[in-house]
């Protein structure tokens, strides 16, 4: 007999959770002895646990874009490479803010013979940083040569492994209690865990600037006040339990 029982219960961070247990108590935990074999003839049962939390985002991507346009492919590719090259050297040297290349582009433009009329070409540069005030500034002294395109927020990779860390915690303590309610209920006497699984759902998509904010920082050369959202994190543990009876449970 195979019983299956599935839940997702998100769960905030708090002080009822903060005690940790080991994944399945030293005496169901399974023996070494164990087959396989052994655990499959006896009645199991699948379980999932999520914990669930906002975090603020602290991580802003500022987008700065140029668009041109040539006669000749070159010309288009002289322009955006000085354009770049310029930018990208105030750009760099800021404490706190990163400053790299972004999509690169460059295309024809035909008339309606099918030949070329001119080329056209797209070149960003992304300023990626935690201190929002400074990133706002400096995307602000560039946006005359490359005005401010897009802007998204997320949670830095740092924040979200140690967020994620004790979200690992408190979904394990879930699974935990669940199988043991579970156990009880069905009226055996212990569980051995059979396989678990671990996921997680932290990679959200950043949250972008509306389009309208974006062209008014651009056409104001002021920095504007930047301020990101709240982004859910996860961590999900889904396994197999065997359910033991009273005499099983006591021979461990």
């Amino acid at each position: 007999m195979t019983h299956f029982v599935s839940f997702r219960q998100p769960l905030m961070a708090a002080l009822a959770l903060g005690a940790v247990l080991a994944i399945a108590p030293p005496a169901q935990a399974r023996s070494s002895h164990d087959s396989p074999e052994s655990g499959r003839n006896r009645p199991q049962a699948t379980l999932s646990a999520q914990a669930s939390e906002e975090v603020q985002q602290d991580t802003v991507v500022v987008t700065l874009a140029a668009e041109v346009t040539g006669a000749s492919q070159t010309q288009v590719s002289d322009q955006l490479n000085g354009r770049l090259d310029a930018v990208m050297k105030q750009a760099k040297g800021h404490d706190g803010i990163e400053a790299r290349s972004g999509n690169y582009r460059i295309w024809p433009m035909t008339d309606r013979d099918g030949r070329i009329s001119e080329w056209r070409g797209h070149a960003e540069i992304l300023l990626e940083s935690r201190d929002f005030p400074a990133a706002s500034k400096l995307a602000a002294q560039l946006a005359d040569r490359m005005p401010i395109a897009g802007m998204s927020f997320s949670v830095s990779r740092e924040r979200q492994a140690a967020e994620e860390r004790k979200l690992m915690l408190q979904a394990v303590k879930a699974f935990q209690d669940r199988a043991q309610a579970l156990t009880q209920a069905l009226g055996f006497s212990a569980y051995r865990l059979y396989n678990v699984d671990l996921g997680g759902e932290g990679d959200v998509p950043a949250a972008p600037m509306p389009r309208m904010m974006m062209s008014a920082m651009a056409a104001d050369k002021v920095a504007a006040p930047i301020e990101g959202g709240r982004q859910t994190l996860s961590v999900s543990v889904q396994g197999t339990i065997v359910l033991l009876p009273a005499q099983t449970a006591t021979a461990q």
